[in-house]
Formats: structure tokens, sequence, C-alpha cells
């Protein structure tokens, strides 16, 4: 009795590999399952970010994801449709090149007050920037006005007065944009730097009027602190930020389009793809749409802004 006791003990002590193995099948058949799930179908992965990056960045085409072709069109704006059965007409963008003879109006008088102001650009206290659109004379705050002030001083009188006489032959509209850096100032005269930064800028139009620029050419805008071109963290980025920025535009709709940005924000191209598609001078909205057959359709539409402003 005591042999056939040892003899089933020996014979029971192996039954545990069996459900060892159970537990590896299924653990593998479980990570199978798992990377069966978690694979990319990267054809699918590329269309979803295209069609996401025609809509929010603004690339000229669209992109349908799991589409059935030839079905159905988007009637408006543009779009991607998901489970849907649409095609999509995308608008198309171009950009407006810019008038060759009026181009080199403005490089012509950029070099000119490169060469007439090459002292004061040397001393940091102007700069002259332009491209085939606009250029702009950016002039220190500190050396026209004292500081918390817009009454120009008589360095400032002596320097537009030089800026006003080669301006004044110009047909070209002009707008004079103030800034300040961001401390903050409450007077009675100036009760925020909305109101210092656009008193400067109008100081800077009525003195170049007065010394001969047609005045019907010229506005005046002011920014505040909220445009800043430097760092406001160190007081030299600060004193850089305190500039008034005298803009000499190609023609009234740059002028437009310029100023409603700011000429240090907006780049020449942005301007010129604007004024090539002036239909897209509207409110883009994206609608979330369900669509007849189940699907989904992100579209981007737009409204004038007139209309946006009303709701």
């Amino acid at each position: 009795m005591p042999r056939r006791r040892r003899l089933d003990e020996d014979l029971r002590t192996d039954r545990w590999v069996i459900s060892y193995a159970d537990f590896i099948t299924l653990l593998f058949a479980f990570f199978v399952v798992m990377y069966a799930i978690s694979s990319v179908n990267e054809e699918k992965y590329k269309n979803l970010t295209d069609a996401l990056a025609g809509v929010f960045v603004g690339l000229d085409q669209a992109i349908e994801v799991n589409p059935a072709p030839g079905q159905g069109k988007s009637e408006s704006g543009f779009g991607i449709f998901i489970g849907g059965k649409h095609d999509i007409d995308v608008p198309e963008v171009t950009i407006s090149p810019p008038d060759q003879e009026e181009t080199d109006i403005l490089k012509a008088l950029q070099r000119e007050l490169e060469v007439a102001f090459s002292q004061h650009i040397r001393e940091g206290q102007l700069r002259v920037v332009g491209n085939d659109l606009w250029l702009s004379i950016e002039l220190r705050s500190n050396y026209l006005f004292e500081s918390g002030g817009a009454l120009p001083n008589i360095l400032a009188d002596q320097l537009l007065e030089q800026i006003a006489g080669m301006l004044k032959d110009k047909s070209n509209p002009i707008h004079v944009e103030g800034f300040t850096d961001n401390q903050q100032i409450s007077t009675d005269e100036f009760p925020s730097n909305w109101e210092l930064s656009a008193a400067r800028a109008a100081a800077v139009v009525r003195l170049l009027s007065q010394f001969g620029v047609n005045p019907e050419q010229m506005a005046a805008v002011g920014y505040g602190e909220f445009q800043p071109a430097y760092s406001n963290r160190t007081a030299e980025g600060q004193r850089l930020n305190r500039r008034v920025l005298i803009v000499v535009s190609r023609d009234e709709k740059v002028r437009r389009t310029v100023s409603s940005f700011g000429s240090q924000q907006v780049s020449a191209d942005a301007v010129s793809t604007v004024l090539a598609n002036p239909d897209k001078e509207k409110v883009p909205v994206i609608e979330q749409v369900e669509t007849g057959d189940g699907g989904i359709l992100f579209r981007q539409s737009e409204q004038e802004g007139a209309e946006q402003e009303d709701r």
C-alpha cells in the first residue's frame, strides 16, 4: 500500500503542465488578436491626415475618407466625408502676381530711403524693410517722443520732414502703425496703450501732412502692446517694441489688407492670395453634417463677414 500511494502522488505532480499549456495558448491568441486590431492601414491613415490638412490648413484639395467615387456632390463649400458616398468640388486658390511697374517704384523708393537715412540706419534709429507689395519705415518711439507722450520732439520734426519730402510726390497709399511695449499706462490723456499708440501714429500722420504728403492718401492705426515684434522680457526688447511704422503700399487694396493684420504680422504671399481670391474674404465655418447614407461630412463653408457679425 505505501508504494501505491507514492505512485499516485508521482502521477498527480505533472497535471499542472496541461493547465499551463492552455494558458500560454490563450495568451498567444490574445496577443495575436491585439496585434490585428492595432495594425494601422497606412493608406487610410494618410488619406485622413491629408483630408484634415485640406480643411484646416487650407490646402487646395480635400480628400475623401472611405469614399465610393462617382456618387453625389457637395453643393457648397468643401470638406471630408467619413463613411459617405460623395465627390468633392475643390475651389482653386491662386496667388496674384504683383504689377512689375508698381513693384519697381517701391524698390526704387526703398533704395532711396536706405541711402538718405544710412546714418540713422547704422545708429539703429530707423529701419527700412520692403517686399513686392509694400515697404515699411520703422522708427524708434524714443527718438520721436518723450516717454509716455505723443508730442513729437524737434528731432522727429526734422526726420519726418525729410521722409515727407521723399513721399509727397508718390501716389501710393500710406498708413502709419503705432506700437507700445507691455508696460501699462494710465493717465488722463492716455488711459491705456491703445490711446498712446494711436495718438503717436496720428501725430506722425499729422506731421507728414504738414510737410506736404497728401492727407487723403494716409491713415493712422494703433495696435497698443498686442503686436510685439521683439520679446518684452528684456528692457532692450521693450525699447524696440516702442515703435512707429510708416507703411507705403502698392495700392489701396494692399493697404486695407495689410492694415487689417499689421504689416509685421502678415506675409506678402498671404496678402497676394487674398487679393487674387476676393471671394475668400469671408468667414470660414466648419460644419458637421450627417449624410443620407449614414456618413458624416466635415464641411468648410464660407459666410459673408457681415452675416457672421449679425449672429
